[in-house]
């Protein structure tokens, strides 16, 4: 580690500045003989790789209000049910006699404990005892005294202290004895408000603002006494933008135009192209698939046998022809239940019809499987609610919700949509056309039964075999036979049953058309059902009182609410997701909580109008974006100036352009585009994406729910069993590992070589090196190299320089592809 002891990483971590090429190449000369090994090249670049992710000051997305709001809705979903269930009988506020002076309703009491102690130490589980008592290991304190608790609810429990014992404030001790919620009162919260266009604020510098918003944007930064920042270099603009619209890089043409044309309408017109481009359809259908939990591979035990990439190629459509927002919220939703789409829009269900199914062993007695079911049934209203209105639902399975104005009824007037409709595969065809091959399904699979048991005899009845064969072969030529079929779902209830008269003889699913109304869980238990609840939508966001669903299961009644009753609501929270991706977080810095846990707006009037806005123009994406990218606030450069820091060091009031990194897709695929070995094809199955000649983008790369890709895992990419609202992204040594040892980063050098090599010296005559090394840094950071970062590159490479075979070469390129100016957009 003496590199990166003598490395002066210090200046680097001042704000987290990226390393140039010129600084990375000065500390690989000086650092690496000519004939360095590969190892001896990458490790500068993990070096400070390594340095910035042990240091504790270095600034993460993921900030101490992420964390706060993060635990309080983890306790709100996973811990305060348990204690509902198991403590609060003898250790709340309302308990008849409070046993051993200990209460567990409010933070203060937890950690205050009682007669024994504190109950926890945040952060050490085997030092606390409350989790001593859960796990029985002292005889003469063990708690609850009924019965020990299940092994994956003290794993919850000691999870929970591990991360600190997170525990929201409340102002009223946590009891049994729910609070009722006033909908007056609630519907009163800033993010249920209608959305309103706004006046414009006075602002003293009225020449710097080019759009709407900027005028906003400008009255926080003066009330604040900062004032913009300059406008980014056309270099620098291009290359933001076109990784922002498309996901990948200029390339050295586009710059070199954009750059040099100096008419008025220059960057309309690169907008303009940009949003039209295939690519932007794949750019931003990625942070949407986060979103819905995105998988190509399904459970084994699912018998849809669907092609989920049709879900993913729907969205990247429904992208790319701007959908009006509304109209993409009602297809996912519902699309076979709308009188004006086909078939053909059917995979736009794969929302719900992708949704993660659990293991049903239906060997257990029924009571273990409802509870699966239900956990099931909370995905779904967790997902739906948080995607489309930023709001907790999934919280209030168990108890009211404890801050938000939705209280157990909402869950199960949405959970009876959900209970209402299975998952299921369909084909994008019309049904009466694949009737036949339907049928022939059948037959088929029941013909091949008897193949098979057939095989297994000895002998093997050949007699009867190669008929039979041949019959399955000719039935497997029944016209549309191999149609794609597409996840969705379809109105059809769920019950589960025993399947005897005992609990011993285990369960049987019986599944019924017509849609059905849950009962309430008390304390979430399916085993204790209470009052039936009809499906309809949360009563705070309905105009007047909540009507009953009457369509069926009720999911395009409930996708007509989200559009009308919450359409503020709904635009506001997808406004502020596309702002976030643009500029590295939102004005709502919780994109999927919009209550009164999430973060309250940094610029409220700026939201409001550009919500406004959004709605009064069709609900467009597009113009959306349009809006955003052609703003000052947009094009300012992201220079971090010493005064700004100190004012505003998270840039809460966009003085400047956040600088940010690549997430891995784009990292990869920009990879790929440099080296010129980048497949562009648009579309269709997935790859493998360890498969070495996989050289599509990356969102068409396998994606598996279970066995997640270990590049995607070391960089940062999300889990796929549950919603994601945004990316977090971490410094980590496996990262700089990566780097070092990965087959695909090491071909990717020697792509970009060999593209070096061919194109560098096009109509100059002759292959100079000089040429090659501007053209370098052309494709990898859209600007020239310097004269200091020429000469760099010339004694790095040295007498070998004119040999593009050479090991030096493609150590050089390895080392520029692990520049931080490669993986970071200013």
């Amino acid at each position: 580690m003496a590199l990166a002891e003598s490395y002066r990483v210090k200046q680097m971590k001042a704000a987290l500045m990226p390393l140039s090429a010129s600084e990375f190449l000065s500390m690989l000369c000086r650092r690496a003989t000519r004939t360095a090994s590969l190892f001896v090249v990458v490790l500068c670049v993990l070096d400070p790789v390594i340095a910035l992710a042990d240091d504790d000051n270095v600034k993460t997305d993921l900030s101490q209000q992420d964390l706060s709001q993060q635990g309080a809705a983890y306790f709100e979903k996973k811990i305060r049910p348990l204690l509902h269930k198991h403590c609060y009988s003898c250790h709340s506020a309302k308990a008849e006699t409070v046993q051993g002076g200990l209460l567990l309703d409010s933070r203060a009491a937890l950690h205050r404990g009682g007669d024994s102690g504190p109950s926890v130490t945040p952060g050490k589980p085997e030092a606390s005892l409350l989790i001593a008592a859960v796990e029985y290991g002292d005889d003469s304190y063990q708690m609850p005294p009924d019965g020990k608790l299940a092994d994956r609810e003290i794993q919850e429990l000691k999870t929970w202290v591990e991360r600190g014992a997170p525990f929201p404030k409340s102002t009223t001790a946590t009891t049994d004895a729910p609070k009722r919620i006033d909908l007056a009162e609630g519907r009163k919260f800033w993010s249920f408000q209608t959305a309103q266009r706004q006046s414009l604020p006075d602002v003293a510098d009225s020449d710097w603002p080019r759009s709407r918003l900027d005028w906003f944007v400008l009255a926080g930064m003066t009330g604040n006494k900062l004032v913009p920042s300059t406008e980014a270099k056309r270099a620098t603009l291009i290359r933001r933008l076109t990784f922002d619209l498309t996901g990948l890089p200029p390339s050295p043409d586009e710059v070199a135009q954009f750059v040099a044309d100096s008419s008025p309408d220059a960057y309309d017109r690169l907008v303009k192209r940009l949003l039209d481009s295939p690519r932007f359809g794949e750019r931003w259908a990625r942070p949407w698939l986060d979103l819905v939990r995105y998988t190509d591979q399904t459970a084994s035990w699912l018998k849809a046998n669907g092609e989920a990439h049709l879900y993913r190629d729907w969205v990247v459509r429904a992208l790319n022809d701007d959908m009006p927002y509304d109209e993409f919220i009602r297809r996912q939703l519902a699309t076979d239940m709308m009188a004006s789409t086909g078939p053909d829009d059917l995979p736009a269900l794969g929302f719900l019809g992708l949704s993660p199914t659990y293991w049903k062993e239906l060997k257990l007695p029924s009571e273990i499987i409802k509870v699966i079911v239900a956990d099931e049934w909370e995905e779904r209203v967790d997902v739906v609610s948080r995607t489309f209105l930023g709001l907790t639902v999934a919280c209030a399975r168990c108890h009211d919700h404890k801050f938000d104005p939705i209280d157990m009824e909402d869950y199960y007037a949405l959970a009876g949509v959900f209970a209402s409709s299975r998952l299921t595969a369909k084909p994008t065809i019309d049904e009466a056309l694949y009737e036949p091959a339907k049928k022939a399904k059948v037959e088929v699979e029941r013909l091949q039964k008897e193949l098979t048991a057939l095989r297994k005899k000895k002998p093997v009845p050949e007699d009867k075999v190669k008929p039979l064969a041949a019959k399955i072969a000719e039935m497997k030529k029944t016209p549309w036979y191999d149609a794609p079929l597409a996840h969705v779902v379809q109105d059809e209830s769920m019950f589960v049953v025993r399947a005897g008269k005992t609990p011993q003889q285990g369960t049987r699913l019986e599944y019924k058309p017509g849609p059905r109304d849950l009962p309430l869980f008390v304390r979430g238990n399916p085993n204790r059902p209470g009052k039936v609840i009809p499906r309809r939508f949360l009563a705070v966001l309905s105009q007047e009182r909540a009507t009953p669903f009457q369509k069926g299961s009720g999911r395009l009644e409930l996708a007509e609410s989200i559009i009308h009753d919450a359409g503020s609501l709904a635009a506001r929270v997808i406004v502020n997701r596309i702002w976030a991706d643009h500029f590295g977080s939102g004005l709502v810095a919780t994109p999927s909580n919009f209550g009164q846990l999430g973060a309250k707006p940094t610029h409220p009037r700026l939201l409001e109008d550009l919500t406004a806005d959004f709605i009064a123009n069709g609900w467009s994406m597009k113009w959306l974006h349009r809006e955003i990218v052609m703003s000052a606030t947009y094009r300012q450069s992201s220079a971090v100036e010493s005064n700004r820091m100190q004012v505003d060091p998270d840039n809460r009031y966009l003085s400047r352009m956040n600088r940010r990194r690549l997430d891995v897709e784009s990292w990869r695929d920009a990879m790929l585009v440099v080296g010129g070995d980048f497949d562009g094809a648009i579309g269709g199955t997935s790859v493998r994406l360890d498969d070495a000649n996989n050289r599509r983008r990356t969102i068409y790369s396998t994606i598996h729910r279970r066995d997640m890709s270990k590049m995607l895992q070391i960089h940062d990419f999300p889990d796929r069993t549950s919603h994601s609202p945004k990316r977090v992204h971490t410094t980590t040594p496996l990262q700089g590992l990566y780097l070092l040892n990965s087959p695909f980063v090491a071909k990717r050098a020697e792509t970009l070589v060999r593209r070096i090599a061919d194109e560098s010296s096009k109509d100059k005559g002759s292959s100079n090196v000089r040429e090659q090394i501007r053209f370098a840094h052309q494709l990898l950071f859209a600007r020239d190299a310097d004269e200091s970062e020429i000469e760099l590159g010339l004694a790095y490479l040295g007498d070998r320089a004119s040999d593009p075979s050479s090991p030096e070469w493609r150590q050089y390129a390895h080392a520029l592809l692990g520049c931080n100016e490669f993986l970071f957009v200013d």
